[in-house]
């Protein structure tokens, strides 16, 4: 059994955990996750209440379970919005090559100069912290890491035989693009994809803790962890399972990840 199969099958098992627990949120959870019930407030988890409750009597498995479903939906917008911009950017930037090429990754790279959480800071305080405002920001945020990624993979093709023999053909540039050039930037960009949805989870739940997610009372795994700090003390279950679900996941992705990488990256055969 090679390395990656054990890295596949835990990082594979937790994201579907996961992704199943977000589509069953999605639409049912065992109570109302913005319910209040004052008279369980502070529950301890056990008998009707799995994870205890929070400080408004709101089931906290609900809202876990309700916050799985908006964090992955706002993730996957945001990775395929930059995976899209940056694909298009990168092939295009690296095939024309030029002054086009010179202008734009000049741009990119001062965007790249920037962390990615602090551009997303900047951008909301522009689109607003909402769900969608989010997802744009944090799309923005991310292409220019995908754009660099492509270009490279792009230049290291552009002179290769088969390309030429496209040319050669009297195919258009456009055609030689989509049809030679794109398929094979599939295989760097699915395993930039799998690190990006990491990135965007983290990222999204670090804008929710700070106030600038979503919007209170809609439950996300981030504002969860920012809601516990003032009942640390006495229900430290409030920030214990929205942390392990947040930590649980990164970690299912990163090995999903690197099991990815080990199957696609041709450098890492045999290794």
């Amino acid at each position: 059994m090679s390395y990656s199969a054990p890295n596949a099958l835990i990082g594979g098992t937790t994201i579907g955990v996961v992704a199943v627990a977000a589509l069953i949120g999605a639409v049912w959870t065992p109570y109302d996750p913005l319910a209040i019930d004052f008279m369980a407030r502070l529950a301890p988890p056990g008998g009707a209440h799995w994870l205890g409750t929070d400080e408004f009597g709101r089931d906290v498995l609900s809202r876990l379970m309700a916050g799985a479903s908006t964090s992955a939906w706002i993730s996957l917008l945001t990775v395929i919005l930059a995976v899209g911009a940056g694909t298009a950017l990168g092939v295009f930037t690296g095939f024309v090559r030029g002054w086009v090429d010179r202008v734009l990754m000049t741009f990119n790279d001062a965007l790249l100069a920037f962390p990615g959480i602090l551009l997303a800071l900047g951008l909301l305080a522009v689109f607003g912290a909402n769900k969608y405002g989010i997802i744009f920001a944090l799309g923005i945020a991310y292409t220019p890491s995908v754009a660099r990624v492509v270009r490279g993979t792009v230049l290291s093709l552009r002179e290769r035989e088969f390309v030429e023999a496209s040319r050669v053909m009297g195919n258009s540039e456009i055609y030689t693009m989509w049809r030679h050039i794109l398929p094979n930037c599939i295989a760097p960009l699915t395993v930039l994809a799998t690190s990006l949805f990491g990135w965007v989870l983290l990222a999204e739940s670090a804008l929710s803790f700070l106030g600038l997610g979503v919007p209170p009372p809609a439950p996300t795994w981030g504002n969860m962890l920012a809601a516990s700090r003032a009942f640390i003390a006495q229900a430290a279950w409030l920030g214990i399972f929205p942390g392990l679900c947040i930590s649980l996941t990164l970690l299912g992705i990163n090995l999903l990840g690197d099991a990815v990488r080990d199957r696609l990256d041709p450098r890492m055969r045999g290794v």
